[in-house]
């Protein structure tokens, strides 16, 4: 038979794990004191790093620090189909401070929060511009996102972004934002949030590669995709809930990106009907008082050799008529002028 421990073993024993928890609870308590001071991604929530703006680092983290700078007045929000709009541009434009807020890879679920995010931060924000590609027609209610976000990053609740902290690239960036800080001179990501993607683009190769040409020229299958939406998309329903929250002055435009003319559906195909009852949808959804900038059909701009560097990501002179057209809507909205539908 097993010997029952001493009782002085036991007792021992009971001792050393009651130190090991209270040990690892204030470890955990001290880092997560430590993280909130250093607030690694400028949440401007309680910090002793004094240093406005981010290392140089991804939209998906940098957004927690242009979303809520009071130097900007209007955000531009999507994915990379709407990145290469230039917020200085807009500001020439229009006179109105933009930053550019889209994050490559992400669908409507992910933008609406970057869009909520930056309206907590701005009540009265003058513009906001959102892109809205075939993402949008998703069928799922969830709104998923297409790949990890941080949207714990993003949260109000305070919950959240504890639990967010403790993330094993968190610890890491607190480190990182302690070194970036103490430095005299350290580089800023882009305080505007511009990522121009052409140069990145053309590292990958030639616009002219067989890969690229046949991106360009791949046609859209005539049957609709059982994961688009149906008479309600939903994330018509959200657009819809946040155009309501909007203050009465600030101009709301939705844009509906180019594709290469050669990728889109055929017209009277069942796809080609699911994407304009899409387009409709999220229109009705700024209606009466948002603008729509539609470019998603086929046009006589769009029809060259250096307007595409793949079926969805336009060059520099598509976004610059696009950016006129979008600077157009903001300044009839703001005169009062009727609101443009598809």
């Amino acid at each position: 038979m097993r010997a029952d421990p001493p009782a002085a073993t036991e007792a021992a024993w009971r001792l050393f794990s009651i130190r090991l928890i209270v040990a690892a609870i204030l470890l955990l308590t001290g880092y997560l004191a430590l993280a909130l001071a250093v607030d690694p991604y400028d949440t401007g929530r309680p910090r002793l790093v004094d240093r406005d703006g981010v290392r140089p680092q991804g939209p998906r983290t940098a957004t927690a620090s242009r979303g809520r700078d009071p130097a900007y007045e209007a955000a531009i929000i999507g994915n990379s189909h709407i990145q290469l709009i230039s917020p200085a541009n807009l500001r020439a434009a229009t006179g109105i401070p933009f930053v550019q807020l889209s994050v490559p890879g992400t669908g409507p679920g992910e933008q609406l929060i970057v869009a909520d995010y930056f309206l907590r931060h701005h009540p009265r924000a003058r513009a906001l511009v959102i892109g809205a590609d075939a993402f949008w027609c998703t069928g799922n209610p969830a709104l998923p996102p297409l790949r990890p976000f941080p949207s714990w990053l993003l949260a109000e609740d305070w919950a959240s972004y504890l639990r967010g902290l403790l993330r094993i690239t968190v610890v890491g960036e607190v480190v990182n934002r302690i070194g970036w800080a103490l430095r005299a001179s350290p580089r800023r990501a882009a305080p505007d949030g511009y990522w121009d993607y052409e140069p990145d683009y053309l590292k990958l190769g030639d616009p002219d590669m067989p890969a690229r040409v046949a991106s360009r020229a791949k046609t859209a299958p005539d049957e609709s995709d059982p994961g688009e939406g149906g008479p309600d998309f939903p994330a018509a329903a959200r657009l819809r809930a946040l155009a309501s929250r909007l203050a009465p002055d600030t101009a709301l435009v939705l844009v509906f990106p180019p594709t290469a003319p050669a990728t889109l559906p055929r017209p009277g195909t069942p796809r080609a009907a699911a994407a304009a009852s899409c387009r409709a949808a999220l229109a009705d959804a700024v209606a009466p008082r948002g603008r729509v900038v539609d470019w998603s059909g086929d046009r006589p701009e769009l029809h060259g050799p250096d307007l595409f560097f793949d079926g969805s990501h336009y060059r520099r002179p598509l976004a610059r008529r696009l950016e006129a057209d979008i600077a157009a809507a903001i300044q009839g909205r703001a005169a009062g002028a009727d609101t443009l539908r598809p």
